[in-house]
């Protein structure tokens, strides 16, 4: 069955999701979650992390994950930001992005009150996010030797959002169960 879960950096399941984000993410550009803190210090700190889980004969296997960031004075948060954003390379194609983002957006609309998200999308991606409401705001522009476009997202554009109930931390299952029998890590 394949769940989706809010999770801090404390949780077992974060281990896992740093190692998919490095694999999938940043081993790519030569960077390590060590480095890209480095540089960026304080960033991970900021993050509200979501991660897709599936079972497993060994434990809870991490198959997708991607982070909120608030963005604003705490309690008066103006935006968020999605990011780093990844599936699995195997689990691609299977909904796994589509409950990622659902449940980022219910938390960031239902229950943070944002007013809106964005995104820096690989122009690669920008298809996903365009299918499920998201628009293209200005130029393409590169991010780490890699062609984005910025893409925002207002609540507006998905009335199904708007006053979802609140989201429990453990578990954000949504929709039926995904069998997992000829994808197993």
């Amino acid at each position: 069955m394949l769940r989706v879960r809010r999770i801090t950096k404390s949780d077992p399941l974060y281990a896992q999701a740093v190692d998919l984000r490095e694999r999938v993410l940043l081993s790519p550009l030569g960077y390590n979650l060590g480095r890209f803190l480095k540089e960026y210090p304080g960033f991970e700190d900021r993050l509200e992390h979501f991660v897709a889980v599936i079972d497993h004969p060994k434990g809870e296997r991490v198959i997708g994950t991607v982070c909120l960031r608030p963005e604003g004075k705490p309690g008066q948060e103006s935006t968020g930001r999605l990011t780093q954003m990844c599936v699995d390379p195997q689990r691609q194609g299977e909904g796994v992005g589509n409950m990622l983002l659902s449940a980022l957006e219910r938390r960031a609309f239902g229950e943070l009150n944002l007013p809106e998200l964005y995104c820096h999308a690989q122009d690669r991606a920008m298809g996903f996010y365009e299918r499920l409401g998201w628009t293209s705001d200005g130029p393409g522009f590169t991010e780490a030797g890699i062609p984005h476009h910025k893409m925002r997202f207002r609540p507006e554009a998905r009335p199904d959002l708007i006053g979802t109930e609140q989201i429990a931390d453990e578990d954000l299952s949504a929709g039926p169960s995904v069998d997992t029998a000829d994808h197993q890590l």
